[in-house]
Formats: structure tokens, sequence, C-alpha cells
């Protein structure tokens, strides 16, 4: 084929999930549910938070910010996915499509980040509760969110800069609901090899820091854990720590198993269901496993409530 530079292309279209039309009405009824119940749940954990003084601490802080990347997570893709099964119209302008690329990205690593940061502050509260309040003070906690956010916009600006340099072929369908990267070098006319491996270099260091992270602060929290007296105590603590572990699970498994594979393997149909797990599916989960698990946040929920009645 021969190639068409990148600024010849004024769109692209997306196939989305499926193109059986007898599918459509229970995809957009099931999305719009998830769609729903995701800016419920999140926008109730950050409101709840913000409102209740027994929430003002670190831990719920970083839960807040991660409700907000969530709610900004799925509303890059999902309701730009509703029109498309709704109207049929699949066309996405290239600067839009490059617009979704990037916030995409950069939510995405955000949440990568923050889950390390939550797994570095419980570390801190279990294994030193004296200087908690002294390490994790206000001007800490804003640090390392701002640092997250701005980790994923250098990330987010170097995958998008790449892509969108790239030269297409004269197919501008792009085989998924959104435009994700993989998709995307699969229309490309250009020698990707150098970004394939420059993709393989940033998500490894991405996920085998945060990761680490994640793993050297529970291998220090587990053992401190078993060692509290209190039955009450422990019961707390291990709440806390299984929600969070749950959403990390979700989530990283979903993300090394996209894009930790040599680009043999990549089979877009497949991609699209792993994508479709941590792009809509934990944004859903994530304030019902944290609210569901978390006594404390049930507690102001309870409160909530009884100030309305």
């Amino acid at each position: 084929m021969t190639p068409v530079n990148h600024t010849d292309v004024q769109e692209f279209v997306l196939l989305g999930l499926t193109t059986r039309p007898d599918l459509q009405v229970p995809l957009f009824l099931a999305f719009l549910a998830v769609y729903v119940v995701t800016l419920l749940g999140n926008s109730g954990i950050i409101v709840l938070i913000r409102t209740d003084l027994h929430l003002h601490t670190p831990m719920y802080y970083f839960l807040s910010h991660l409700a907000f990347v969530d709610i900004c997570y799925s509303s890059i893709i999902l309701p730009k996915m509703l029109v498309q099964i709704l109207t049929e119209e699949k066309t996405i302008s290239f600067w839009g499509c490059a617009a979704q690329l990037c916030c995409f990205v950069i939510f995405g690593v955000t949440e990568c980040l923050l889950l390390a940061v939550m797994a570095y502050d419980r570390y801190v509260a279990i294994c030193k509760p004296l200087l908690y309040p002294t390490i994790m003070g206000g001007w800490m906690c804003w640090s390392l969110v701002a640092g997250s956010y701005a980790v994923a916009a250098v990330h987010a600006a170097t995958h998008t800069t790449f892509v969108f340099t790239f030269s297409f072929c004269h197919s501008h369908v792009i085989n998924h609901y959104f435009c994700d990267i993989a998709p995307l070098l699969a229309l490309s006319c250009s020698n990707t090899s150098t970004y394939e491996v420059v993709i393989l270099a940033l998500v490894s260091i991405n996920c085998f820091s945060t990761v680490t992270v994640i793993f050297v602060s529970y291998a220090f929290i587990v053992p401190a854990v078993l060692k509290i007296r209190s039955a009450e105590g422990r019961r707390k603590a291990f709440s806390t720590c299984t929600s969070h572990l749950l959403v990390v699970t979700m989530f990283y498994g979903a993300i090394l198993f996209m894009y930790l594979r040599p680009s043999s393997t990549f089979a877009l149909e497949g991609n699209k269901v792993a994508t479709l797990f941590y792009t809509v599916v934990t944004p859903t989960l994530n304030p019902l496993i944290y609210s569901l698990r978390n006594r404390e946040v049930k507690a102001a929920l309870r409160r909530a409530l009884g100030r309305r009645q």
C-alpha cells in the first residue's frame, strides 16, 4: 500500500466491539448502565470524602483522586462508544483520536501510580504509625498526587507524539472501540519497531516500579498486621488492604496481559476484551470494592444518610 502521510488523514472509523446488529441495543443498555454506576459510585465516593471530616486523611485523599481518575477514564471512552452504538456514527476526527489516546494514557498511568502511592500510604500507616502524621503531611500527599499526574503527562506526550507522526495506509478503519495504541499501529505503514521497543520499555518501567512499591509495601505490612494483638485492629487493617489488593490485581492483570507481550502475539479481537476489563469494568467496581469492604466508608455513608432524614 502507498502510505498516506498523517496530515492527510482527516478521520478514523471505529469498528466498535461488534458489528452484529442484534447486539447493538443490549450493548447500549449494558454500557449505559455501567457508565451511570461508574459516575454515581465514584462521584459518591468523592463527595463523601470531601464532606465527612472522619475521612479527611491521606488514605481517603488518595482514594478521592483514584475515583476522579476512574470517572475521567470512563468518560474518555464510554460516551463516544454509546453514541456510536446508538447512531451508527463510527467516525472520529484525527485530532479527536489523538486527544482520546493522550487522555487515555494520562489517566491510565496516573491510576497505576496512585495504586502504588496508596500501598506506600498503608505501609507508613501500619508500620510507622507514630511517624505517619509527619511523613504523610499535606505537602507530601499533594506532591505524590501531583507527581503522578506529571509523570503520566510525560508518558502521554511520548506515546501520542510517536503514534500520530507515523504514516498510515489507505485504510483508516480502527479495529477497536476507541483510539488505542495497538490498533493504530496496525494501520501504520511506517516502521514501528523502534516505538514498540519504547512501549515495552515505558510500560515495563512503569509496571515494574509501581508493582515493586506495592510488593515491598505489603511485604512489610502483612507481618506488621499479624503482630497486632487486637482482633478488631487486625480485621480493620486487613479490610483496607484487601480492598486495595483486589483493585490492584484487576487493574494490573489486564495491563500486563495487554502490553507486556511480543507484538507477534497481538490479536486485536482478544485485546478488546482485555481492554474492556480495565477501561470499563475496573472503574465501575472500584467504588463498590472500597465502599462495601471499608467500615469507615460505610459508617460515613450512614452518617450522610442520617443527616438527610
